[in-house]
This record gives C-alpha cells, structure tokens and sequence, in this order.
C-alpha cells in the first residue's frame, strides 16, 4: 500500500470542533474495532491541505476476542458489548455531525467463523458496516497512523502493533511500507492461552517467552536494519509508558511520542510478573486491560530483546488515524 502522491499529512487541533463540513472538508468518525478496545476517532479531513483535525476521541474495552483463540466464534455476551460500543459511538457522531462512519475490525474479527453473521447483526443494528482487514491491511493503515502529523522522521523507520489478538510490525517510509507482518501474539490471546492466574506460575511465564521467541525469531529480521527508530502503538504501549513516568491515570499529551527505553520495560515486566490482578490495577493500570498487560508487556520485551532495540517512541494514534488518512486520499483523487 503506498499513501504518497498526495500533500504531505499533518494533524492539529481544531479551533472549534462543532464547525460544519465544508466543499473541502468533511467529518468522518474512524473505529478501530481490536480484540480488546474499540477505539473512536471523530476528525475533520482538510483536503486541499491533507490535513487531519481531530475533534473527539474515545476508547471503550468490550473484549470482543474473549475466547475466540480457543473457540474461533464470537460469543454472544461479546457480540451485544459490540452493538453497544457502535451504538454509542453513532450516538457520538450524530452529536458532533459527522455523517460518515469508516469501523473496521482486525484480529478477533479476522479469526472468528461467524464474522459474517456478526458484520450482519451489527448493520442492522446499529447502521454501521464493519470491513474485516487483513493482517497486511491492518499493518499498512497502523504504519502510516501511527506517525501521522510528526516532523522530521528519518528515510526509514518501523512501527509495532501490538494488540489484543495479533501483533503487526511494518517498516518503510512516507513514501510506502517496504515490509510488513501480522503474527498471531496478541496480549488477550496469549494471555488466554498461557496464564492461568496472576500472577502466573514461572512455568507458565516461561512458556510464554518461548512461545513469543519462537514466533519472533522466525519473522523479525528484516526489521533490523530500521531498529534505531521505532514508534509503538495501542495499549501496551500507552500504558508502558504511563507507568514508567509514574503517572497514576493516563495523559495523552507526556504519553504521546515518549521514549520508551528497554531498561523501563524489563523493569516494569519484572514488576509486572510478580503482581496480582488487584496490585496491576493500584498501579493505575485500568481493570479492563489488567488481566493482559503482563504478556503485553513480555511482547514488547521480547521484541525489543531480541532485535537489540534501545528505544521505542510511543504514538497515541494508530489504525483509526490510518483509516482517516485512506479516505482524506480518497476524498484528495475525487478533487
């Protein structure tokens, strides 16, 4: 996928977020549907400019993977807790007047059997019609998110994704992806497959290292020669990055583009390991990703272990921002 060819993407805050769309500007509300959190993005696309204006944003757990590694469906407490997510976010777009709803799904979404009749349910309930990603999709549109709006990134750089049910890692330049993987490691799913308490038992936790090496031993070297510069998104990382500054609740403006070091990650997965479910969530950790957040962050370690990486920059933005810069595209070739 190649998002070039256009005038280069910036990202600002809107001056007055109830303005109306105007010949060269239109609202689109963007939905990241994961395994874990669905995440909302309302923005104005400036298209003469390439410019995104982001409006409103939220993030609400529904968990829509719960078991789907081991069962491979949608189970029907997770498919109501969707169609509840969608509804309120409707809500919040007719609210902000945006008239246009871009929803995809990606892990979870991918993996279960019955993601048609899912796809089906939540259209005709709720109006909005989900786009099943690829891995390779989900991947491209999080490479070109995640960095949208920041100056003065080197010729190559790679952004990893690690989410609830899969963990994507794309390299290349503003000109185009060179090089992307999607890999079943995901913190729900691994987590489900793994750990049986928290914290877990050190055979457990062993098993996870070797299982995630694997994995990643296999895939990740043609990442090595863009290791130096490194941005990560989703809640793994925002959450890192919350707790290795100390910050008891999240601030997106010290979490945004925060140089996370290997040294903070090994420390805080040592912390991590040893911690129950009640001592993750008093250290500021939300109770809706507690449960996942050590294998989180052992992804993240193992990655950065084994691909000698001394520093990560945490970006708050990702696959819904990736969607908002395919239609500002989209809109651009119409002009």
């Amino acid at each position: 996928m190649k998002m070039n060819g256009s005038p280069a993407l910036s990202v600002r805050v809107h001056d007055n977020p109830f303005n109306l769309a105007t010949p060269t500007m239109e609202r689109v509300s963007c939905i990241d549907i994961g395994t874990n959190t669905a995440l909302l993005l309302i923005a104005d696309l400036e298209v003469e400019s390439g410019t995104i204006l982001p409006l409103f944003h939220k993030q609400t757990i529904l968990r829509l993977g719960k078991n789907v590694d081991a069962e491979k469906i949608i189970d029907p407490a997770a498919r109501q807790r969707l169609i509840n997510g969608m509804l309120d976010y409707t809500r919040l777009s007719r609210e902000h007047q945006s008239r246009n709803v871009i929803a995809a799904g990606t892990s979870a979404l991918r993996d279960a059997k019955n993601r048609s009749e899912i796809i089906e349910e939540v259209a005709k309930q709720t109006g909005v019609t989900l786009q099943c990603l690829s891995g390779k999709e989900e991947a491209e549109l999080t490479f070109f998110g995640a960095v949208a709006g920041m100056s003065e990134l080197p010729e190559l750089f790679t952004v990893i994704d690690i989410g609830g049910g899969s963990t994507e890692i794309s390299m290349g330049s503003l000109s185009g992806v060179t090089e992307s993987i999607s890999l079943d490691v995901g913190s729900v799913r691994l987590t489900e497959r793994f750990f049986t308490a928290l914290p877990p038992s050190p055979e457990e936790f062993n098993a996870a290292k070797c299982h995630i090496n694997q994995l990643f031993t296999a895939s990740i070297l043609p990442f090595f020669e863009a290791r130096t510069t490194l941005y990560g998104v989703a809640g793994t990382l925002t959450t890192l990055a919350q707790l290795a500054q100390g910050l008891r609740e999240f601030n997106a403006l010290k979490v945004h583009n925060f140089p996370l070091r290997y040294p903070e990650v090994h420390d805080l997965l040592e912390k991590l390991k040893e911690s129950t479910h009640e001592e993750i969530i008093a250290l500021g950790v939300p109770e809706g990703r507690a449960d996942v957040i050590t294998m989180g962050t052992l992804i993240l370690h193992q990655f950065m272990r084994l691909l000698g990486v001394g520093e990560i920059r945490v970006s708050i933005q990702g696959l819904r921002f990736g969607l908002a810069q395919r239609e500002l595209l989209r809109l651009q070739e119409r002009l």
